[in-house]
């Protein structure tokens, strides 16, 4: 791990916090990497000797990623403590190197006391691969909804009218900007919208991971559709439970699966109209039609088609949009999430209910 604003976050909060900063030759094995070089074994033991010093005052070792996994079973083997490791994302051979997925699916069976999938979407991946099922829980991504909860009217206005958006319908577009979120499909559809040039579409979110081309792609597509004055670049943003009161529908584009689409959910507990397209954990946050609207991935046209039945039936986008708030308060919040996750972690550490 790397320093950062998570740390800090974590400090305020009276978490004790030692960050292990990771080796350049670990920080090259990437999700697609096939076989890795000895320099990267070399930076997994000792990162993991370092994890097992801090593990051996602790009942399990949790681990919050794939690469933290692997290094988190060496601790543990070094440390004698169990593994529990919260899984994000679904196990797709088009996407993942076989090897990486090899070596996932052999210490999830093997060394992990549990694993936690953040949805049956992402449990099913590993269990195609070779997972044993009995060793999964499924818990969906907690969120607080006091922090949407926590922004006015008068705040999303006063951040619109900064913006300099006027009040033409806006849609928002939440999230890194990737080949694989489809930025592309929600700059296609605002092109289909050129008789509704009311219409203006915030994309908030950059580039990780290497991935500045494709947002750089995406900034000169905007500008070869002559799109300029109604698609909006916002960036990295810490505002954005603002952002999300502040628009009026949020557009999800994802081409690929989501593991889950966390985005998704924040929109429905904002209160907004959600467009999301189907697929992985996305059709299991979303009852189309009665949460939110759904469509297939990498459709434009669909897109289009949508945003425009949306702003064409307000008081239907409204009822939709309450009844997407219900559904999200009773199944993604904390106070539903945290005890089925403290329920896995004492079942990794051999405790009995």
């Amino acid at each position: 791990m790397a320093e950062g604003p998570f740390r800090a976050r974590l400090e305020a909060r009276g978490v004790r916090t030692v960050v292990l900063e990771e080796a350049a030759s670990l920080q090259q094995v990437k999700r697609e990497s096939r076989v890795p070089g000895p320099g990267a074994v070399g930076a997994v033991f000792g990162s993991a000797r370092a994890v097992a010093r801090l593990a051996r005052d602790y009942d399990v070792v949790y681990a919050n990623s794939q690469k933290a996994f692997i290094v988190a079973c060496v601790a543990a083997a070094f440390a004698r403590k169990p593994v529990l490791w919260h899984l994000h994302d679904i196990l797709d051979p088009n996407v993942f190197s076989r090897i990486n997925i090899g070596v996932d699916v052999l210490l999830a069976n093997y060394v992990a006391s549990r694993v936690i999938a953040n949805s049956q979407a992402t449990a099913s991946a590993l269990v195609a691969r070779g997972g044993s099922r009995a060793r999964v829980d499924v818990v969906y991504n907690g969120l607080d909804p006091a922090i949407a909860d926590a922004v006015t009217d008068a705040e999303a206005a006063a951040l619109r009218a900064s913006l300099g958006l006027g009040n033409g319908p806006l849609l928002g577009l939440f999230g890194r900007i990737a080949p694989w979120k489809g930025q592309d499909v929600a700059i296609g559809a605002m092109a289909l919208l050129a008789d509704r040039p009311d219409v203006q579409l915030v994309i908030v979110g950059d580039a990780l991971f290497g991935e500045e081309s494709y947002a750089a792609e995406m900034r000169a597509l905007v500008a070869q559709r002559g799109l300029a004055a109604r698609v909006h670049f916002l960036g990295f943003r810490s505002d954005v439970p603002v952002l999300m009161r502040m628009v009026d529908v949020l557009v999800h584009t994802s081409t690929s699966p989501e593991p889950f689409g966390r985005v998704i959910a924040e929109g429905m507990l904002a209160e907004r109209p959600v467009i999301a397209t189907a697929g992985g954990g996305a059709s299991e946050i979303v009852k189309a039609g009665v949460t939110a609207w759904q469509l297939p991935p990498k459709d434009p046209a669909a897109l289009a088609a949508a945003i425009r039945e949306v702003l064409a039936s307000p008081d239907r986008a409204r009822e939709v949009a309450r009844a997407g708030r219900a559904d999200a308060l009773a199944r993604f919040t904390l106070a539903v999430t945290l005890p089925q996750t403290e329920r896995a972690i004492a079942q990794a550490a051999g405790v009995r209910a």
